[in-house]
């Protein structure tokens, strides 16, 4: 029996805290070591849509110096504060029946059940933005609280280890007229000038109108 190949841009969720970093920089290091990113490499994805083909697996061990798109939301607590960050996909459907998913990041400064709310509310918009019907979604978010006089970071990541070796292999959808503008060129620009003043010649009498406001 063969085994499913499984979807093109596999990817999952993950979310990790560290409540006793030296300063911001060092609690993100080691939040990224908890996540299982300590020895990627990363580039951070921005935009709603995910790559096609995306499908969610159970996370994997990545190999070090691995380049990894990750879509990261990274909130920041100190000194006994919290901090909730959170990230969230779903399968969709446009109204011409093309499969597509998007994800939506948060970060707050509330606690874990009011940012999942909050991270809720972002995908609905999402998804009304584009007139998509969705058909399946996962949110993971998680809260820190930063110890005495440090520095804690929450961080909800999803991973998509093998987006950027697709190359051109990625797969793209159709356009959607409604929501690309369409290029157009540029409005050629007229200058105007006020026109001259007359000229005077010497001994010539003054204009006696008066233009003032």
């Amino acid at each position: 029996m063969q085994r499913s190949s499984g979807p093109s841009c596999p990817g999952w969720l993950m979310t990790a805290v560290a409540p006793w970093g030296e300063n911001a920089e060092d609690a993100f290091d080691q939040g990224l070591v908890e996540l299982g990113l300590g020895d990627s490499r990363i580039i951070q994805a921005q935009g709603a849509m995910l790559p096609l083909g995306f499908g969610a697996t159970p996370p994997r061990s990545l190999p070090m110096g691995s380049l990894v798109e990750c879509h990261l939301a990274t909130a920041y607590a100190w000194n006994g504060s919290s901090a909730s960050a959170g990230v969230a996909w779903a399968s969709c459907v446009t109204p011409e029946g093309d499969e597509c998913t998007i994800v939506a990041t948060i970060t707050t400064a509330l606690d874990y059940e009011e940012t999942t709310i909050l991270l809720r509310r972002n995908l609905q918009r999402r998804l009304a933005s584009r007139d998509l019907e969705v058909v399946e979604f996962d949110v993971a978010v998680d809260e820190v609280t930063a110890g005495q006089d440090h520095h804690g970071v929450a961080i909800a990541a999803l991973i998509l280890p093998d987006s950027l070796s697709l190359g051109a292999k990625t797969r793209t959808g159709p356009i959607r007229g409604a929501l690309t503008r369409r290029a157009e060129e540029p409005k050629k620009r007229v200058d105007t000038k006020a026109p001259a003043a007359p000229a005077r010649r010497p001994g010539q009498p003054q204009n006696k109108h008066d233009f003032t406001l």
